[in-house]
């Protein structure tokens, strides 16, 4: 069974309250884990079914819990490397839909189910209980294979924690009320995140048509040209955008179906989650113009 996930709120900055615990921000994709009379299911926070992108996790290969549950957390493929979770791992084995190529990830490219909360436990609904206890229940049930985790956790020290964080350049630290229920489907801040975010210096390079959106490029290594490095949509207010477009005008070089591109004269900082393997910028946010 689906059940909506709870969202997290944002919080402008790392922080440290006894009231609750922090955990670190696991880089992958929100599961929602259902195992009901022997049958197991599995779930995007958007209810998509992804059961069959992960032979490992949902119960195929005999590894089941020995009672009904429903379970939330991450799905993470960790780099053996740096025990850190690779997000486009991660979206190679999700994106996976033909049988042998799911067989093949498997092998190649495992994945992890990382659990940081149980919603239901022995088909009883516990989704009220506060999460210190929840976390207590989840602590005691043994785990069907290695290829299930639990995000440990640290009471109080959210700062501390998100130094660690920053120094593995890992994605960030989630921090929870203690004493917080289980909100089905609403984004509260009895859980609020706080994302280790990387910045870069942009060109500005073109823009979108019809709807928002501003197309970036880094000079090369040698410096000898630009390569393109994303899209940004995010970050931009209206007087940012009034700002661009008085002056943009004279510098345009052309056009196509979708795009006007202009010469990279006009410089932009952004804030990202990190670089992708192919240089790209992931999940980029204006944040200023660079004069």
């Amino acid at each position: 069974m689906f059940i909506d996930p709870m969202l997290l709120a944002t919080a402008p900055a790392p922080f440290s309250d006894s009231r609750y615990i922090f955990e670190p921000k696991i880089d992958g994709h929100r599961l929602i884990f259902s195992q009901q009379n022997g049958v197991v299911r599995l779930y995007t926070r958007h209810n998509n079914d992804c059961t069959r992108q992960y032979p490992e996790i949902n119960g195929s290969t005999g590894a089941l819990f020995p009672h009904d549950i429903v379970l939330d957390g991450e799905i993470a493929c960790v780099d053996p490397a740096t025990g850190i979770s690779d997000f486009e791992s991660v979206m190679t084995r999700f994106q996976a839909k033909k049988a042998d190529k799911v067989a093949t990830l498997t092998r190649t490219l495992p994945s992890t189910f990382v659990i940081f909360d149980v919603l239901q436990y022995n088909g009883k609904d516990i989704r009220k209980l506060p999460l210190i206890q929840r976390k207590d229940i989840l602590a005691s049930i043994p785990l069907p294979s290695a290829s299930f985790g639990i995000v440990p956790h640290i009471e109080g020290a959210g700062e501390a924690l998100f130094m660690q964080i920053e120094e593995r350049e890992m994605e960030g630290v989630i921090g929870k009320r203690k004493d917080s229920g289980y909100q089905t489907g609403r984004r509260s801040d009895n859980w609020r995140k706080v994302i280790n975010w990387s910045y870069a210096d942009v060109f500005i390079t073109g823009y979108r048509k019809e709807e928002f959106g501003w197309l970036v490029a880094v000079p090369t290594l040698d410096n000898a040209k630009m390569r393109p490095a994303g899209i940004i949509e995010l970050g931009a207010n209206p007087t940012h955008k009034k700002a661009f477009y008085n002056v943009v005008k004279p510098l345009i070089t052309g056009k196509d179906r979708n795009f006007v591109y202009v010469e990279p004269r006009i410089r932009a900082r952004v804030k990202m989650r990190n670089w992708t393997k192919s240089g790209m910028l992931r999940s980029p946010v204006f944040t200023e113009f660079l004069y």
